[in-house]
């Protein structure tokens, strides 16, 4: 068996046995089941030898479009057996998305992990007749499959098939024909315009991954629980899984990615992978709280953070043994505070949180951090199969990313341009040879597309994403997403999109936070509280364009904000705006709120326009 995951998912089972592998909540249902490292061993073989036996080919490839749940990750280590490629699709596509994935992979296997997923297979099935040989259903087929699919297998039905066991042998010999170099896993980036390109990511590439998480992260702890919040289509929910089965650590498998705070408080994990976007909420939340309590009490908390960040960033950070007032003081507060706050959140024990895939915030990491919040703040990407830099355990600087992973070396090219090159990086894009030609410099440094530089200390410093960078008419150069992750630190904002591309100034696009919004607007005697009417309210206009100006205050004149735009509907997932890790996409923003942001620069519209009409007087 030579693929390094399969070693250790055989040798934890041996050990484990018994002990919880994964935690699980049937949708819909209320009660959290357990499954044992042997109940979920014994689930991979089942299902490998069954894919033998209906002839799923070896080194194929198979589509996962799922939720999150044990089967899916069973399903693919179980593919893993017969040098399957794992093609995973976001389970809340498009249909359109689905099939340009599944069209350009060439896999013949679906998986689909409920039943919006089997629907977008079977339409894709009745397009296209003979592109696929099997779906696979990873629930309960009873009211899903259609009265005239007589193809669709149920995972149930999958590893109870009689001949399936009888075929391990068969099964098992791939192994000996594997090699580090086959495909793990197809990745298709969600991408901010056109269509995604096909990561190749190889068995070697994951190996690395995980290898080099175990020398950074050394303090996991033995059976702590993990919760499998972000989806699994992901590189950074599907590197992690991988590492936490080699670690030995319990799995919690969220289905549903909106009742991730009913998970939280109800499994209550140790480590949690997440984006900014999580925290960015969360700390808006404490903020308010803060800001209705009376000055006694908002006094206290001014002291337990100085105390906290003296605790945390000036003595625990650095490895230095904090002196006993300082040690007895946080003490106090975390019991009185500070523990609460985690309580309320869901993670009463928390470890550590790996969070990356946007800017975040400098102040809302630090306020994390001062409070006993562990975030392990980190850069990544599809190609470098997640990680390329993170916070290390001692001596970490908020402001950078972190220090790059021990195998993998960082470049700054002479336009500020990161580049990348290591044993997690991927060999190329799938049937996109234009793609791969642009991808890797002539002594094979990967093109990150961000910029950055490299501090004193040896750590990573993003400063920008080179295809979001614009320019204003006045030839300035904005760094969109800076902006973007400042204005996130304040209460009233949910969401923000800085405009500005070849403009006279920067514009945004708001989305307020409509339960703190509404409290000011009660307060200050506003009694139209719909989200529409409070959006064109000018009082509430002239409140958001004040604090913006506050929290632009450390910015440059060029990149303040000058008119702003308050939208009653958050950018959303469904109608493309935004990725499934919370990017923004741009130029879909851009597009569908033209007329909107064109009324946000008059001036343009003035001058652009024939001083008289084409008609004679």
């Amino acid at each position: 068996m030579a693929y390094y995951i399969l070693e250790a998912l055989t040798a934890q089972a041996r050990q484990y046995q018994d002990l919880p592998f994964c935690t699980f909540k049937e949708p819909g249902g209320n009660k959290w089941h357990m499954l044992s490292w042997a109940g979920f061993f014994d689930m991979v073989e089942k299902a490998a030898c069954a894919l033998t036996s209906i002839g799923v080919a070896e080194a194929s490839k198979a589509i996962f479009c799922t939720p999150n749940r044990p089967e899916a990750l069973a399903a693919e280590l179980a593919c893993f057996y017969r040098r399957i490629c794992n093609v995973p699709i976001y389970a809340y596509c498009s249909q359109e998305q689905f099939d340009f994935i599944v069209s350009d992979s060439g896999a013949r296997t679906i998986f689909a992990g409920a039943r919006d997923q089997y629907l977008m297979a079977r339409d894709y099935v009745r397009r296209h007749p003979h592109a696929i040989d099997n779906i696979i259903l990873l629930c309960d087929a009873t009211g899903i499959t259609e009265a005239d699919d007589d193809s669709t297998i149920s995972w149930h039905e999958l590893l109870h098939k009689d001949d399936a066991k009888s075929l391990l042998e068969d099964t098992c010999s791939c192994g000996s024909r594997a090699a580090d170099s086959d495909l793990a896993s197809l990745i298709y980036t969600s991408g901010t315009t056109g269509n995604p390109k096909g990561v190749m990511l190889t068995h070697a590439n994951f190996d690395a991954a995980i290898r080099e998480h175990l020398k950074r992260l050394p303090g996991i702890k033995e059976h702590e629980l993990s919760l499998s919040f972000l989806p699994m289509s992901h590189v950074f929910e599907k590197a992690w899984t991988y590492f936490c089965v080699v670690k030995g650590l319990c799995i919690a498998f969220n289905f549903d990615p909106r009742k991730i705070e009913e998970s939280l408080h109800e499994v209550h994990p140790n480590i949690m992978c997440c984006v900014p976007r999580f925290w960015e909420k969360i700390y808006t939340a404490i903020v308010q709280r803060i800001q209705n309590m009376n000055p006694l009490n908002r006094l206290m908390v001014t002291r337990a953070m100085h105390v906290g960040a003296t605790y945390n960033l000036h003595y625990r950070r650095l490895g230095i043994h904090a002196p006993w007032r300082v040690r007895k003081e946080y003490a106090l507060w975390d019991k009185l505070l500070f523990s609460k706050v985690r309580d309320r959140i869901g993670i009463p024990s928390s470890n550590f949180f790996p969070t990356a895939g946007a800017a975040l915030s400098d102040k809302i990491c630090g306020f994390m951090r001062k409070i006993g919040i562990d975030l392990i703040f980190g850069y990544g990407m599809t190609e470098t199969t997640a990680t390329v830099s993170c916070y290390p355990n001692l001596y970490f600087q908020i402001g950078t990313v972190g220090t790059p992973m021990p195998m993998v070396k960082v470049k700054i090219a002479d336009d500020g341009e990161i580049l990348i090159k290591g044993p997690t990086v991927t060999p190329g894009y799938y049937n996109n040879p234009q793609a791969n030609a642009e991808a890797f410099t002539s002594d094979g440094y990967f093109h990150s597309g961000d910029a950055g530089y490299i501090n004193d200390q040896g750590a990573l410093v993003l400063t920008h994403r080179k295809k979001d960078l614009f320019k204003t008419s006045n030839g300035k150069y904005i760094a969109p997403q800076v902006t973007e992750a400042m204005l996130a630190a304040d209460p009233y904002i949910d969401q923000a999109a800085v405009i500005g591309d070849m403009r006279k100034y920067v514009s945004a696009l708001i989305v307020p936070d409509f339960i703190t919004l509404r409290k000011w607007a009660e307060k200050h005697g506003i009694l139209d509280l719909k989200k529409e009417s409070l959006c064109k309210n000018p009082k509430v206009t002239e409140l958001y364009l004040s604090r913006i100006k506050e929290l632009q205050k450390p910015q440059a004149q060029f990149e303040h904000i000058k008119r702003i735009v308050l939208l009653p509907v958050p950018f959303s997932q469904e109608e493309g705006e935004i990725t499934n890790t919370l990017k923004l996409r741009r130029s879909v923003i851009e597009s569908k709120y033209k007329k909107v942001i064109d009324g946000m620069y008059p001036e343009e519209f003035l001058s652009s326009a024939p001083l008289f009409n084409n008609r004679h007087r």
